[in-house]
């Protein structure tokens, strides 16, 4: 059972950017359906490296999209990237020094769920009729 599932109000209407974030909600859903099942220690390593790896490689995807549609924005959006990121960044240092601890697995759940709400549905809903005026999609 998967916490959350990918619906029509998560999409922006633009394929690569709504093809990253169902790849960060299967994230979400591999590190809760692991507590759910008692082995969140086994991968919670692999998740957060995954998170933050990805969210990086996301991030500057958006950013540059953004940039080069010259969305007004586009800076206070990418500092929001920069917050977002060093969070995922510190719950991967927690969990080098605790280990795999079941409150690391918890704030991440926590993390990637705030962000998937609010992220996605405030911030990035917030530029995407300017992209899809625009033509991208």
């Amino acid at each position: 059972m998967s916490a959350f599932v990918w619906e029509d109000k998560y999409s922006l209407q633009i394929a690569e950017i709504d093809r990253q974030h169902q790849k960060l909600f299967a994230l979400f859903n591999e590190l809760y359906d692991a507590m759910q099942q008692g082995q969140a220690r086994e991968v919670i390593d692999k998740v957060l490296t995954s998170v933050v790896d990805y969210t990086a490689y996301h991030f500057a995807f958006e950013e540059k999209l953004l940039k080069e549609a010259g969305f007004k924005e586009e800076a206070a959006h990418r500092a929001e990237h920069g917050k977002l990121a060093g969070q995922a960044k510190a719950l991967a240092q927690k969990l080098k020094e605790r280990g795999s601890d079941t409150t690391v697995a918890i704030a991440t759940l926590k993390f990637l769920g705030d962000w998937l709400a609010r992220h996605i549905l405030v911030s990035d809903k917030s530029f995407a009729p300017f992209l899809l005026a625009r033509g991208i999609r």
